[in-house]
């Protein structure tokens, strides 16, 4: 069992290669259903997540701290759908969103541009090749530029990945077989170990996206359930958020403590 994220930049053939490798391992293959899920539970329009997803940070600035609690509410629905196992996700930034799970395999798919152009052409009518360049380009220039404002990493930088696969001279079946075959190793199959830290993630992310909209400078770690919460704020919130945790002590399963730390820099490992 384990978890694949595939980034993958427009018409790069990267969903035809999520869905043939779930369809091989018998995986569950997700991708806007994350958005849906995190549109309903946290009551934002889908067009907001989308847009905090794929939009210029130039763009996103009028959100403020808002663009922040989108990307939490995203990774909280994500975090919990992946933590069954058995999952291929192909929305942006899954290796990020995920970072630190170790049974995670991240797979990044390249194609040429031509490639994509040719594919591009194909499913819009009556587009240029120029004009599809355009897009192209300026996709991938809004998707770089998303994730070095909000991770600081280049999505190009291969050590973010397990596998970079060129799907040029390699083909869509090679791509799926190649990805197949490492998901079956040792090093991606979830342990009891590797279970809980999934678990523990997966509350924290909760935890986060619970908080986040009203208290944006907190950050929260979880280990066997024993939830920590950092907030540099002072005693001046203290009484709404401690409010706020008892209450998220009988929303959330999985908690057996939970604790505010006030004042505090962040740990590297909060959410």
């Amino acid at each position: 069992m384990a978890i694949i994220t595939i980034s993958r930049g427009s018409y790069s053939k990267g969903k035809e290669v999520a869905e043939m490798v779930a369809a091989k391992l018998g995986y569950d293959c997700i991708s806007r259903e994350v958005l849906i899920k995190a549109s309903d539970h946290f009551h934002i329009p889908e067009v907001k997540l989308i847009r905090a997803i794929h939009d210029a940070p130039s763009i996103l600035e009028r959100f403020g701290h808002k663009r922040q609690a989108f990307v939490a509410f995203i990774r909280s629905e994500l975090a919990c759908r992946v933590s069954t196992d058995n999952v291929v996700y192909h929305g942006l930034a899954g290796h990020l969103l995920l970072k630190g799970i170790p049974h995670v395999l991240k797979v990044r798919i390249i194609a040429q541009m031509g490639d994509r152009i040719i594919t591009a052409e194909s499913k819009r009518a009556g587009i240029s090749k120029e004009k599809a360049r355009t897009l192209l380009l300026n996709d991938d220039q809004e998707r770089r530029k998303w994730t070095q404002s909000l991770y600081g990493v280049d999505p190009w930088d291969s050590s973010l990945y397990d596998l970079v696969i060129h799907v040029h001279k390699l083909q869509v079946s090679d791509a799926v077989e190649l990805i197949c075959d490492a998901a079956t190793r040792d090093q991606f199959k979830t342990t009891d170990k590797y279970k809980r830290k999934m678990d523990d993630f997966a509350i924290a992310c909760q935890i986060k996206a619970a908080l986040v909209n009203q208290f944006s400078e907190v950050g929260v770690t979880s280990h066997f359930g024993n939830v920590l919460i950092f907030t540099k704020s002072g005693d001046r919130v203290g009484q709404k958020l401690k409010k706020r945790v008892n209450e998220l002590d009988k929303e959330i399963k999985g908690i057996n403590n939970l604790e505010i730390h006030f004042g505090l820099p962040l740990p590297p490992d909060a959410v």
